[in-house]
Parts: C-alpha cells; structure tokens; sequence
C-alpha cells in the first residue's frame, strides 16, 4: 500500500481561511499517476479549512484504464478530529470509464461530479480536513495519467 501526496495536501500548504458566508471557495490538487495504483493506495489531494461546508465539486483526469476498465476509486475525507473518516463520503464511483460519452464529455477522459453524502445536501466539517481517494481495484491496463480534484465549499 502506497500513499501519493499532492503538494496540496501537504501539511505546509496554505489554506485559505478567510470566514465568508456565502463566498464560495475552490480547494484543488492534482497527482500525477507515473504508475498503476495497487488497491489500498491513498492518494491526498487537499485540504479543507475548519468551518468548510462542501457544497459540490468534481473528479478529472485522464483516461486511467484502457481496454476492459476496472479502475476504481472512491473520494472522501480522513478524520479530523470531530468528524470520522469516510472514503467514500464525496463519491463511490465503482469502476471509472474514460471512455468518451457525446451527450457529456465528448473526449475520452475522467469527469465525475462529487456526490456521495451531497445527495441529500452541503456537508459542514467543524475542523481541517484533508480530502482524499482510496484505491479500490488498479487499472486493468495502463494505469498512468493525472487525477485532478476540484472541491467548492464555503467558511463560516
């Protein structure tokens, strides 16, 4: 089992942490996937600050698998102290085609909107939360290209 870190989940990277009801915030990361992922693997893309309510956001990337697709991550977030992990709280996704859709993205390629616990509304975290993915099964063929996370919330 791995863990991959993008730079935006560093313990270092800044955080935007400026209250604002209402204003909307972007937390973003991206990692790089130079080879296939083993189940287990972890990959952090980004940080949250104390009082963020995630109200959407979205899963990208390249198309990960090639041929039969069996490559499955889920997109949730760890513990923080008040609130328990939940891998899967922002999208259990099953297993991921890039395969191109005409009607939604016509090029072969990842776009997934975050939904998971957001089906039933916004979901407030009380501290700093890192958001991640959890490997669930490796590609069945390729298996590299760039996962790119993108999460709105608001601070109050």
């Amino acid at each position: 089992m791995a863990t991959l870190t993008a730079a935006e989940a560093a313990s270092t990277f800044p955080v935007f942490e400026n209250a604002g009801r209402g204003v909307l915030h972007v937390a973003t990361g991206s990692i790089t996937l130079a080879a296939n992922p083993t189940a287990a693997d972890i990959v952090e893309f980004c940080y949250i600050p104390a009082g963020a309510t995630i109200v959407g956001g979205y899963l990208r990337g390249d198309d990960i698998d090639t041929g039969t697709e069996a490559f499955d991550v889920d997109i949730g977030w760890e513990d923080n102290g008040v609130e328990a992990a939940d891998t899967d709280g922002l999208g259990n996704f099953g297993v991921i085609t890039g395969d191109a859709v005409t009607a939604w993205k016509p090029e072969v390629s990842i776009f997934l909107p975050l939904n998971g616990t957001l089906k039933t509304g916004p979901k407030s975290f009380t501290n700093k939360t890192k958001i991640t993915g959890v490997v669930n099964a490796p590609a069945n063929a390729g298996g590299t290209g760039v996962l790119w996370l993108t999460v709105f919330y608001t601070v109050s």
